[in-house]
């Protein structure tokens, strides 16, 4: 079968080539109604398609984004792609979706391909370990959002869950019951903003309410070794936590699975209150609490920012934030 060309629509419409161009870029303001028509006509009756190739080099455009995700499978970067794509389809805009799996490797190959195959913009939940590479592509001019996490200062595009103020509501609830001893459970956050932020929301809580900050009571996990030491432990100590806080979806997950082998009983032997929805919690024995980002809002402000960043109509570096709601449920005893 024979490509159908412009010059085919053109010749069919009785029109220059330029006036089918205008007519496929939506540029009316000079063209008649009825030119109009006979154009449209002419595509839909040759069913014809531009090259989104010729056409991308024409307009220095390819109606394109990149998106690198750290898991996509996880809950939040399932839902916060579909914000982006949501919103992208509304805008014409394509999507390429890259996973990384938490390798910084792997995200900066992912940062090479997706500069090759001339993205008009970039939305990433980076490792933190290619800043330089990411600053790279903004100085050659590509539009970046970063979202989910920050790892510095750097003035940068980004959109992310209000975490201090989520962590201190939060905080602020578990003293309301009662609590005063709450452990704190949460992954390295020395060098990691965002982490750090659901620390300092927690610390304010404690301070506003009198209650000194035990180092104790802070429990570390990692992604490969799991829990600094075991979540029993802290429960045998004296002076023993009335309630586990946890900061990330992996972390609540895995704890939940260790007090269940304990025989642990939730919340009648310790209550507990998670930063992530749990996907069907409501269908647990126990629902539990938690801290409820809106990762489907997020993605779609990322994508929104991106692409007013991309015609020009965004200032440089903005700093988003998206408040989180906490959903009460039934994993949190009174003391």
């Amino acid at each position: 079968m024979e490509k159908i060309k412009l010059i085919d629509v053109a010749k069919r419409a009785k029109v220059s080539k330029s006036t089918v161009s205008q007519y496929l870029n939506d540029r009316f303001d000079y063209m008649s109604k009825a030119t109009k028509e006979r154009v449209e006509a002419a595509v839909k009756e040759l069913n014809y398609a531009p090259n989104p190739i010729a056409r991308s080099l024409k307009t220095n455009k390819t109606k394109t984004i990149g998106v690198i995700v750290r898991d996509i499978t996880g809950f939040y970067s399932s839902q916060a792609i579909r914000g982006i794509d949501d919103f992208c389809k509304s805008s014409e805009y394509n999507v390429l979706i890259y996973n990384t799996d938490f390798d910084a490797e792997v995200e900066a190959r992912s940062l090479q391909a997706l500069s090759q195959l001339r993205i008009d913009g970039l939305i990433v939940t980076s490792t933190g370990q290619n800043t330089d590479l990411i600053a790279e592509q903004v100085g050659r001019g590509l539009p970046v959002v970063e979202f989910q996490i920050e790892h510095d200062d750097a003035e940068k595009n980004i959109i992310l869950s209000d975490y201090r103020q989520a962590a201190f509501e939060a905080t602020e609830y578990l003293i309301q019951l009662g609590h005063k001893r709450i452990c704190f459970v949460t992954q390295d956050f020395s060098d990691v903003k965002s982490r750090h932020e659901r620390y300092q929301g927690f610390v304010d809580a404690l301070a506003k309410n009198g209650i000194p900050l035990q180092e104790q009571t802070i429990l570390y996990w990692q992604r490969e070794t799991g829990f600094q030491q075991s979540p029993q432990s802290i429960l045998q100590a004296d002076n023993a936590a009335t309630v586990f806080f946890t900061q990330h979806l992996a972390i609540t997950t895995e704890l939940l699975t260790q007090l269940n082998q304990a025989h642990i009983s939730i919340p009648e032997d310790i209550s507990l209150l998670g930063f992530d929805d749990l996907p069907m919690a409501e269908f647990f024995k126990v629902p539990i609490t938690v801290v409820k980002q809106d990762p489907h809002k997020i993605g779609m402000a990322a994508a929104k920012l991106l692409l007013e960043n991309i015609d020009g109509k965004a200032p440089a570096f903005q700093r988003v934030m998206i408040p989180c709601a906490l959903v009460i449920r039934e994993s949190c005893n009174k003391m």
